[in-house]
């Protein structure tokens, strides 16, 4: 399974519309962890027969899109969730014993606007930092997660503007 994964948009279509044009082809699932929700739903229009699924963040006033998600691999469950709720700004503690609740071997979550690849406590946790506003000296950037038989595999790829 390979998930692309959008976080912290926060209104540039465009950025969000560029990683489909990379990406379209060769994921699997797509995942935006909120903050520009109203990005992917103009964006996603292109391309109807993609399996996208959305969390809310805190700035997506309105939207009816679920707080997390469980979605079940080969590799254990995956939690997802923006990150705003689990005070993933102080550190990972929080959203790691909310996710181990679930079983989960996998964490994604936004918020930050910064990158973090992370393996602790039998858990991956990643953030592909932001699309569009990197708060950590970085390109803006969106993530890749393979998951297969042999494990679980992060990257983060810069977005070229």
């Amino acid at each position: 399974m390979k998930i692309i994964v959008i976080a912290d948009s926060h209104g540039d279509e465009i950025a969000v519309k560029r990683i489909f044009e990379k990406t379209w082809d060769s994921g699997d699932l797509f995942v935006h962890l909120g903050d520009g929700l109203n990005d992917l739903m103009r964006v996603r229009i292109w391309y109807p027969k993609l399996d996208i699924r959305t969390v809310t963040g805190n700035c997506d006033y309105g939207s009816q899109a679920p707080m997390f998600l469980i979605i079940p691999s080969e590799q254990g469950n995956i939690y997802v969730a923006h990150g705003h709720m689990l005070r993933v700004n102080y550190g990972i503690d929080f959203i790691r014993r909310t996710a181990a609740s679930y079983n989960c071997k996998l964490v994604i979550f936004g918020h930050t606007h910064c990158r973090l690849q992370q393996y602790d406590h039998n858990m991956y946790f990643f953030n592909p930092g932001s699309c569009s506003r990197p708060r950590d000296f970085t390109a803006p950037s969106f993530g890749v997660v393979d998951i297969t038989e042999a494990g679980i595999i992060t990257n983060i790829v810069d977005l070229d503007k």
